[in-house]
């Protein structure tokens, strides 16, 4: 839904549709369901504490929640704790929590990146929360969680925001790109949602790149891959067919070719393990082949359901979780590619 920003000129994908309610919030049904019946319960906690992974909607929720109270917008503090970390800010957030709001029953305060906060400012937090006059709501929002200390956690509800799903993020750039007024091919819906890795943000931040340089309102898979740095299909399914083949040098080749045109080794592993586990739904679980269909082009469907027979044996589920192993140590690895040429080398020599 769009929220009243995204009629001020040209204002970012995220912003724009940043879900304004409970009920525009997509895949976070085990929180808002808790917070909406503590409103209804008048049983609104004075500190909450939203843990989750970047673009995950933390800060959204807040803001919803805020207004979900009637809170009026200049009883919404918004504090970065990225920018402001020390007790120097802690103590003019103190000493504001001891005047009544405005015109709200609540100061609303939304604190976010909390895990920045320096110990000084921590220890100085510590006495507001645990004695918050009643009249304020704290909102803390972190991705690290571990760097939240045990005795401010102890204060707070907790809430673990999910990455949400692939099929959410698709649906959700289907429905971006028609209320901007294009389309978006299937395939193509799929590899931007699976370029934003998890992010409602990343993922709206990658379509609007692709409303940005497209020449029409038909967004094409092509003209996608072009913009988020991905290779041609083409060279994913040579890497699958090398695989099926055992032919390591056959797969170092696509590899290479797709470096040499500027696509990044973890992009390019992305991209080949959702094929592979497609192989292996497809081997495994054909019923989900209509699923899969919606997912991929024709002729990319033909070649994996050619794998999933008996000549795409060599993808396997080992495989697969030495692909797996391979991504994940791809961005530690001082050479990227060398964690996927080690997967190669053990399980295709």
């Amino acid at each position: 839904m769009k929220d009243k920003e995204s009629g001020r000129g040209k204002v970012a994908l995220y912003r724009s549709y940043r879900p304004a309610a409970f009920a525009d919030v997509r895949g976070q049904e085990h929180i808002t369901a808790v917070l909406e019946a503590a409103i209804k319960k008048d049983q609104v906690a004075h500190a909450y504490l939203f843990a989750g992974g970047r673009g995950t909607g933390k800060t959204s929720m807040a803001r919803i929640l805020a207004h979900a109270l009637n809170t009026d917008d200049q009883d919404i503090y918004e504090m970065d704790a990225a920018s402001n970390r020390g007790i120097d800010e802690i103590r003019s957030l103190r000493e504001g929590v001891s005047t009544l709001p405005f015109n709200s029953r609540y100061k609303f305060y939304i604190i976010d990146e909390a895990h920045a906060l320096t110990r000084d400012a921590w220890g100085a937090f510590l006495k507001t929360l645990e004695e918050p006059p009643a009249h304020v709501v704290f909102v803390l929002a972190t991705t690290e969680l571990d760097r939240v200390p045990e005795t401010i956690i102890s204060r707070c509800q907790v809430f673990q925001f999910k990455k949400p799903s692939h099929e959410i993020l698709k649906k959700l750039v289907i429905d971006v790109a028609k209320k901007e007024g294009s389309t978006i091919a299937p395939a193509g819906a799929e590899l931007v949602a699976l370029m934003g890795q998890g992010s409602f943000r990343d993922t709206l931040g990658i379509l609007q790149k692709v409303l940005t340089v497209s020449t029409d309102t038909k967004l094409s898979e092509d003209e996608i891959a072009k913009v988020v740095g991905a290779p041609p299909a083409q060279t994913i399914n040579m890497f699958l067919e090398a695989l099926a083949a055992k032919d390591i040098a056959a797969a170092l080749g696509a590899l290479a070719a797709s470096l040499e045109s500027g696509t990044e080794a973890q992009t390019f592993l992305l991209l080949a393990l959702a094929k592979v586990r497609a192989v292996l739904l497809l081997r495994y679980a054909p019923k989900m082949e209509a699923e899969l269909a919606m997912q991929f082009a024709d002729d990319d469907l033909a070649l994996l359901k050619k794998l999933a027979g008996a000549g795409g044996a060599a993808i396997n589920s080992t495989l697969l979780s030495e692909l797996i192993g391979a991504y994940i140590e791809m961005s530690r690895a001082p050479m990227p590619t060398v964690p996927l040429e080690l997967a190669l080398y053990r399980t295709l020599a």
